[in-house]
């Protein structure tokens, strides 16, 4: 194979966004674009931990050009104002859609807009984003795919969960909808004749006790999580490797728009990254066009593919 994700081709002059870069998958990913030359901005909600991060980086990559933007995706306005500040400064190459929630609480909850925590901030909040960033996004946007897609059917007239609400459910539905809004983008990026990407990405089985350490920025778990993600290391990895799909899909200039990138392992836990294949049900042209109405109208943000030249007031 001839992607090397300890040898990445140089990134300079180019510009990452990744959201929720200060912890976990985005942090990594973060660190490793830092590495290979490109200019990030970690779009994230805690000023404290985004500056931990920030020195982390450039205490491991000396030179590295970081910075931080505020951003909640669980909040229309506060997207809205994170757009605008990455317009002012130049816009992106690269829109790493990584934040989200990953343990759902164990009631239903609702953002600031109204809309169901998971969904509306895993899913909704990155559309909006995307949305407003997209007239001055040059190069591709990578979402966070997940393979609790396969072990979950979606429910696109329940995709709030109004009717029933479960945890891992209502996970599992925003990863739907992620995975349907690349893939739709995909096609109405064709469709338009526009040479920009949309991709995914998933990290595998991936933990903090794997991975690599880092002060302040992956805390120590308890005993029993670190005997736990010891013992799982035969099918699991780090955080680190984990971050590669995420990597090459956002910077592999071979990678082409709609692809899936995960772990190389026949199990897609493990492993160098490689394109795999989705589940149908989200991929399906019939769920995309749903989806994208339906973000428009939660969001209130029309996404239009001809608007460029400035972010989406």
């Amino acid at each position: 194979m001839s992607w090397d994700p300890r040898n990445l081709p140089s990134q300079a002059g180019r510009t990452v966004v990744v959201t929720g870069g200060s912890t976990g998958i985005g942090y990594w990913a973060s660190e490793q674009l830092a590495r290979a030359g490109a200019r990030v901005i970690i779009a994230a909600r805690y000023a404290p931990k985004a500056a931990e991060a920030i020195a982390s980086i450039r205490a491991h990559v000396p030179g590295a050009d970081v910075t931080h933007v505020p951003f909640d995706l669980t909040s229309i306005a506060a997207v809205r104002k994170t757009a605008t500040t990455i317009a002012e400064l130049g816009g992106a190459d690269v829109l790493v859609n990584n934040a989200g929630l990953v343990f759902p609480p164990p009631r239903r909850k609702t953002t600031e807009d109204g809309l169901e925590l998971l969904v509306g901030g895993n899913f909704v909040g990155h559309f909006a984003l995307t949305a407003l960033v997209f007239p001055v996004l040059r190069d591709r946007v990578v979402g966070l795919g997940s393979y609790s897609t396969r072990m979950v059917r979606v429910d696109l007239d329940d995709l709030m969960s109004v009717k029933k609400y479960r945890p891992f459910r209502a996970y599992a539905f925003s990863k739907h909808a992620v995975h349907g809004f690349a893939f739709e983008l995909d096609r109405r990026l064709r469709a338009a004749g526009d040479a920009r990407k949309s991709l995914l990405a998933h990290p595998g089985y991936a933990m903090n006790e794997l991975s690599e350490k880092r002060p302040g920025v992956i805390t120590d778990s308890s005993w029993w999580v670190r005997l736990g993600g010891h013992l799982s290391a035969p099918v699991g990895q780090g955080k680190d490797h984990g971050a590669w799909p995420v990597v090459r899909a956002a910077i592999d200039a071979d990678a082409e728009s709609g692809e899936f990138y995960g772990p190389r392992d026949m199990f897609g836990l493990r492993g160098a990254p490689v394109v795999g294949p989705a589940v149908a049900s989200s991929a399906s042209p019939e769920f995309g066009a749903k989806l994208w109405a339906l973000a428009e109208q939660w969001s209130g943000i029309p996404f239009s593919l001809t608007q460029r030249g400035g972010a989406v007031s």
